[in-house]
């Protein structure tokens, strides 16, 4: 391991239900109704995929433009008026890497926006060496292109890279990006498949760096 690569929504942060929240309110303020069940199978996407698929499906007539500035505005919103902090462990776990002198990243599929505001709400943003937003490359996760740009910007190798996610989607990623992958199972990110990760753990406390040098 030469690099690692964090995901952020569900990872670093337990933001997904506020996604969930949002995305449910978003969808009904534009006249149609979704449940976190069905949005489940959305988790990894970048907003601008997501929400073309959705106004197609449940049929939307506003612009995704219109739609995706909506669930922004109200996201951050959300953000900054919630008690959050960051998933027990994981700031031991960055700090652990700074201290190895292991380069560590951010490859996210959520807006620059939005993962600029919760860097900045926890004090996170000096610890990353780069910071890669899904929205950024050309296609999003599952598609490997925002963490094969995470690896180009850390200068290291993808297969020298270990990833931590929580979705299907972002392991299906990081697998294609030919990268380590630790699934972490966070129940408030819903249903996902992580059975394709290297590496499957419960509690962020349960990753041991020193094991991890060796993948």
């Amino acid at each position: 391991m030469k690099a690692f690569i964090f995901d952020m929504d569900g990872v670093i942060i337990d933001s997904e239900p506020i996604h969930f929240e949002v995305e449910i309110g978003t969808v009904k303020y534009f006249g149609a109704e979704i449940t976190q069940q069905q949005l489940e199978s959305y988790v990894g996407m970048t907003a601008p995929e997501m929400w073309n698929v959705i106004r197609n499906e449940y049929k939307l007539a506003h612009p995704v433009e219109e739609i995706l500035a909506y669930q922004l505005e109200n996201k951050i919103k959300a953000l900054r008026a919630s008690e959050l902090e960051p998933i027990e462990g994981i700031k031991e776990v960055i700090e652990g890497l700074k201290q190895r002198q292991i380069p560590v990243g951010i490859a996210s599929s959520s807006s620059p926006e939005f993962i600029k505001e919760v860097l900045l709400k926890f004090g996170l943003t000096e610890y990353f060496d780069c910071i890669v937003s899904g929205e950024e490359v050309p296609k999003g996760k599952p598609a490997p292109d925002v963490y094969l740009k995470a690896a180009e910007q850390l200068g290291v190798k993808p297969e020298d890279c270990v990833v931590l996610e929580d979705s299907s989607h972002g392991v299906t990623a990081a697998k294609a990006a030919g990268m380590k992958c630790i699934g972490y199972v966070n129940v408030n990110s819903g249903n996902q498949d992580l059975s394709r990760a290297d590496l499957i753990v419960s509690s962020i406390r349960d990753i041991n760096l020193d094991d991890l040098s060796r993948m």
